[in-house]
């Protein structure tokens, strides 16, 4: 029962309550959010308007005590506190909206380049096929936090990409579309040169900084060629032995500039993309035509100054040597300057910082004639291979919506949905009896036999190799730890990413997956999913997924868009760094600017 007392203080008096019937709760919730003290509650007036005081409450007494003379709302702890619980309670809210944002966006880009390879595997692709994706981008907003600067870094480098190609060309050759995410950051860093001249005087010096590094560029060209490094992801989002990024970062060391502006500049050659060149290709190749080696050294301090001294030129020469005949990349780096320039100006006044500003266009546009594409439409016509990718999109959705009630982070989800991708491709892997590390065993040596047959190797050959592995050495290592927990009760197998668990169903509801059968020798049919993740192995951007992890990262950098989010500073257990080559000492994670 209410206990009641009354207080005068100029013809106000009050009620004071016990704790029980003092609680707290937020417009239509029916929950109780806080259980206060003795509190005081509204005041009640007993005299005329004009003379009302309303005073100050505390948490901690049962009497009211007369405060300062205000004329307004009643002012008091309770008020205090239902407002902060209020607050509390929409920030709850509001983070459960954008978590479902991130999800449904991710998931709708996924979507679109699984969706449209289904329909048009084994047909000719066309610059058009690619609209589904685009339109997901087009639908990409900013609520609470975020900034929309950084979101339509996103999304207008997507619609001008889409646009432009089809522009240019009808359809992209094969050869030709692992280049059409390398164009954006050069137009993006001359724009940015031209924006801020201090930030240009800051590249000069790295340009320069990289000749003084002579004998390092010369020493890192010598182990790149030889294979010193083993299988090197060699434009990585992190910082990986015999990666581009990690060479660009020990010249920044030396290069004394404002860090932010080394920063940009690291990231410009991670995520980036800063034209199509990967460290080494020069050398080896001047080294493979007869060159002395110091030659080829100097050969290669050219190209990599020329790719941040004139990024657009350098690319187009890339193009010229690779035989690029799809389309004009001059023309087309002329358009998408011409169409981002207000956006990179928009991004730049909104204090996005510039490593961000250099990144987000580009991993944005790789799903239209990349991932939407010939090569996919021809390898997507074995119907595992579709399969195993559809299986593991299922797999993601599904466990990212059903912990939508449990994120503490936006972070969180990123790392659920990567987590999700990578637990079910090694389950699919271990269904055929085979696992990570027999996986990068096998790859890691061939590796090294394949160095030994073509000396002049892509810088970029083993790339997704890479990625392939460090998605399945991830995967094993969560199954693993659910299996050990598990151990022969015959539980249900819940693999967990934290405390979110994966939900693996969607693999055993896969008809084709589940059959096998239907694709080989019926009775001798034991590596038929094995054989679709070895295509894979060369292409596993929609399982590792690229979709959803640019747009994810697109929404967690418009909430922290003052910090660049390439490379990665932290370890990513690189499987080829972990299982067979031992190349931990030749990491600059922690070392990076």
């Amino acid at each position: 029962m209410p206990l009641e007392n009354q207080y005068q203080d100029s013809g106000v008096r009050c009620r004071v309550r016990e704790p029980a019937t003092a609680s707290a709760r937020c417009p239509g919730d029916p929950r109780t959010l806080l259980t206060l003290p003795h509190t005081v509650l509204p005041a009640v007036p007993t005299c005329p308007v004009g003379h009302r005081r309303y005073f100050r409450t505390s948490l901690t007494t049962c009497a009211a005590r007369p405060g300062a003379l205000r004329i307004g709302p009643p002012q008091g702890s309770l008020y205090e506190h239902l407002d902060s619980s209020r607050r509390l309670y929409q920030k709850v809210i509001d983070m459960k909206e954008l978590y479902e944002k991130m999800i449904n966006e991710a998931m709708a880009a996924q979507r679109a380049d699984v969706d449209t390879v289904k329909a048009k595997r084994g047909q000719k692709f066309v610059i058009a096929d690619a609209k589904p994706y685009v339109d997901v981008a087009r639908k990409m907003t900013a609520i609470g936090d975020q900034s929309q600067a950084v979101i339509d870094l996103h999304k207008n480098s997507v619609i001008s990409h889409h646009e432009i190609l089809k522009g240019l060309t009808k359809t992209v050759r094969p050869e030709d579309d692992p280049f059409v995410e390398h164009y954006q950051t050069p137009v993006v860093l001359e724009i940015l040169k031209n924006q801020d001249e201090a930030f240009a005087k800051s590249v000069d010096a790295f340009v320069q900084a990289i000749a003084d590094a002579e004998a390092r560029i010369g020493l890192e060209a010598v182990r790149h060629y030889g294979g010193f490094y083993g299988p090197t992801c060699v434009v990585d989002f992190a910082l990986m032995p015999g990666s581009t990024s990690n060479v660009v970062n020990r010249v920044l060391t030396k290069t004394d500039i404002p860090v932010e502006h080394k920063r940009a500049i690291l990231a410009a050659k991670s995520w980036g993309m800063n034209t199509s060149y990967g460290f080494g290709d020069a050398f080896a190749h001047a080294l493979e035509a007869g060159a002395t080696p110091a030659e080829a050294t100097a050969k290669e301090i050219a190209t990599m100054q020329k790719i941040y001294r004139e990024p657009v030129e350098a690319q187009a020469e890339l193009m010229d040597e690779a035989g690029m005949t799809s389309f004009d990349a001059r023309k087309y780096m002329s358009e998408y300057g011409r169409r981002m320039e207000a956006t990179v100006k928009a991004a730049i006044d909104d204090g996005v910082h510039y490593g961000n500003i250099l990144t987000v266009p580009a991993y944005s546009v790789g799903d239209v004639s990349h991932h939407i594409a010939q090569s996919t439409f021809n390898m997507c016509k074995d119907d595992v291979i579709m399969a195993v990718i559809e299986a593991v999109t299922d797999v993601m959705e599904s466990t990212l919506r059903k912990s939508l009630d449990s994120y503490k982070s936006y972070w969180d989800v990123l790392s659920l949905a990567t987590g999700a991708s990578a637990a079910a491709t090694e389950y699919i892997l271990e269904l055929d009896g085979f696992n990570a590390p027999m996986i990068v065993d096998l790859l890691t040596k061939r590796f090294h036999n394949y160095v030994q047959v073509y000396p002049a190797r892509g810088a970029a050959a083993e790339l997704h190799n890479c990625d392939f592995m460090d998605t399945i050495y991830r995967g094993w290592k969560i199954l693993d730890k659910a299996e050990r927990g598990r151990n022969g009760s015959g539980e249900e197998l819940v693999p967990m990413v934290g405390k979110y668990p994966i939900d693996l169903s969607p693999i055993h509801a896969n008809e084709v997956l589940m059959n096998p059968q239907w694709y080989a020798y019926a009775a001798c049919a034991i590596s038929v999913r094995f054989s679709a993740l070895m295509r894979l192995a060369d292409y596993p951007c929609l399982l590792t997924s690229e979709p959803v992890t640019a747009t994810m990262m697109t929404n967690i950098i418009a909430l922290e868009k003052e910090t660049a989010a390439a490379p990665v500073r932290a370890c990513k257990n690189c499987a080829a760094a972990c299982l067979v080559d031992l190349r931990h000492p030749y990491c600059q994670w922690k070392e990076a600017v």
